[in-house]
């Protein structure tokens, strides 16, 4: 097992963010949410650079590599808060690419892959998914049950009511469909949702880094009694904590994303503990960053609370925290029962 991306990957990794970082600043990213629209232009360079295909294999014309590299890149949306349809669309590519026919993954991911279409996924109840993400443009919706089904509805097949969610830098609606819409997803449901859920995971991460460095900067600069605020001992504290819950979330989302490609058998648990811990730790992290921003981190036009709210909306994406803690319990414990059962011994 490697707990460090190779070169390749670092190299994914660097260009993503060296490209974020010059085609989607913060002041864009509020331009964006402020005019409720997209930079198409950017939306045009990430589909040149194959990102939305990035896990989908060759044969329906992805670039085939792993979930390593796509929490790499996604790492770095989350960073920069990139207003696109990238975190869903992929999300919704990766539960169709294992739990779809040959006839869905042949009539979907093509579309996805060059950026001629996009997805997204979500959960529904009573024929209602309350909150979607850029399912107003999206060609293909995969609802996913209580029960663990999903089925994967084109749009024409759904009524759609975009709305202004918490997060504003990106775009949501309210999805509602007929009982008969759509096609039922007969593979894997469980673990495409699964790796969905680290992609979610590895976007949180990438939150909660931004706002741990945006503390960091801040207090460095900021002075009270002659002194910047981060020397003192409950701020530089503070920091601390905000480091400490943010490199558990990196940990296990790059363990998660590595059981993914390496040893399935490990994911199910691993998936439900990367969303537990990089959803609780960006949306502390950013709760303490406006903390530490002080009576400036509460005002629009102050940046920080740009971090909080897409924290709490993705956070929510695909079952919350607690719901993945609950997972893990359950795994847990069903693997203590399966340890303590006699083994059978035949002749």
């Amino acid at each position: 097992m490697r707990f460090a991306f190779d070169d390749e990957q670092e190299e994914i990794k660097r260009s993503a963010r060296d490209l974020l970082a010059r085609r989607a600043p913060l002041e864009r990213v509020r331009a964006a949410a402020q005019e409720r629209a997209y930079d198409e232009a950017l939306w045009r360079e990430i589909v040149e650079l194959g990102w939305p295909g990035l896990a989908i294999g060759e044969a329906h014309g992805g670039v085939g590599l792993g979930l390593v590299e796509l929490v790499a890149v996604l790492e770095q949306v989350g960073y920069a808060l990139t207003p696109s349809p990238l975190v869903a669309d992929v999300c919704a590519a990766l539960v169709i690419d294992l739990a779809g026919r040959d006839e869905q993954r042949a009539r979907w991911l093509p579309g996805i892959a060059s950026g001629e279409q996009t997805a997204t996924v979500a959960r529904v109840r009573d024929g209602v998914a309350a909150a979607v993400p850029d399912a107003e443009r999206a060609a293909a919706i995969v609802l996913v049950g209580d029960d663990g089904s999903a089925r994967v509805v084109p749009a024409q097949e759904a009524r759609v009511e975009p709305y202004d969610g918490i997060d504003l830098t990106r775009r949501w609606a309210r999805v509602q469909v007929a009982a008969e819409a759509g096609e039922p997803l007969a593979g894997d449901v469980a673990g495409g949702l699964q790796r969905a859920e680290v992609a979610l995971a590895a976007e949180l991460t990438g939150l909660a880094q931004r706002a741990l460095d945006m503390t960091v900067a801040y207090v460095k600069e900021r002075k009270q009694f002659g002194r910047p605020v981060g020397a003192f001992q409950g701020v530089s504290h503070r920091c601390a904590e905000m480091l400490a819950l943010t490199e558990a979330a990196r940990s296990a989302t790059y363990f998660a994303a590595w059981a993914a490609d390496a040893d399935r058998a490990q994911l199910p648990a691993a998936s439900a503990m990367a969303k537990a811990s990089a959803a609780s730790a960006a949306r502390r992290v950013a709760a303490m960053a406006i903390q530490a921003h002080g009576g400036i981190g509460f005002t629009w036009e102050a940046d920080v609370h740009w971090i909080f709210k897409r924290a709490h909306a993705s956070a929510a994406q695909l079952g919350s925290g607690d719901e993945h803690r609950r997972s893990v319990a359950r795994l847990a414990a069903q693997r203590l029962r399966d340890a303590a059962a006699p083994s059978r011994v035949t002749a």
